[in-house]
């Protein structure tokens, strides 16, 4: 057995377990948080929304949301190296996944409308305007980030009952 794949096994079931994290934490948003905040007056929401998005910046949340995307990166130059493992396609398929439809939404979608909620007075007349669709478009994008995620997971979890590792 090669160090590449002794090395795999871990990684695998790192970036298995990490992407389903990811994906239970935008479920749990995508399911009944933004609901709950959405039956608040607009400035509650707004402001609690506002406090989510700094505090959700700490060592823990970006560990568990960046670190399946760099071992995807990693995987998905194995998949692409060896290409003949039963299992590659299942890295790629996964890796792609979770790179654009979880890292690439966020970073195109749902953080482009944090940051437009970031500069507005929570109870001002074009924060309430903002809020409404702000709770719809985050919305939608937090879901096809969930399902990315969850597809991810699932694409790594299939890899490992045809991999020969």
């Amino acid at each position: 057995m090669t160090i590449v794949q002794n090395f795999r096994l871990p990684l695998i079931l790192f970036t298995a377990i990490r992407t389903a994290l990811t994906s239970g934490i935008f479920f749990a948003f995508s399911t009944f948080v933004m609901q709950a905040l959405g039956q608040q007056p607009s400035a509650s929401g707004i402001a609690t929304m506002q406090s989510i998005n700094i505090t959700v910046i700490n060592p823990w949340f970006m560990a568990a949301f960046f670190g399946p995307g760099v071992a995807c990166l990693i995987l998905t130059f194995f998949a692409l190296q060896q290409w003949e493992q039963p299992g590659a396609l299942y890295w790629l398929v996964g890796s792609l996944l979770y790179l654009m439809g979880t890292l690439g939404v966020t970073i195109a979608g749902n953080i482009p409308l944090n940051d437009a909620l970031a500069v507005v007075i929570p109870n001002s007349a074009e924060g309430a305007t903002l809020w409404i669709r702000y709770l719809t478009d985050w919305t939608f994008w937090n879901h096809v980030r969930t399902a990315a995620a969850f597809l991810s997971a699932s694409m790594f979890t299939l890899s490992l009952m045809t991999t020969r590792l």
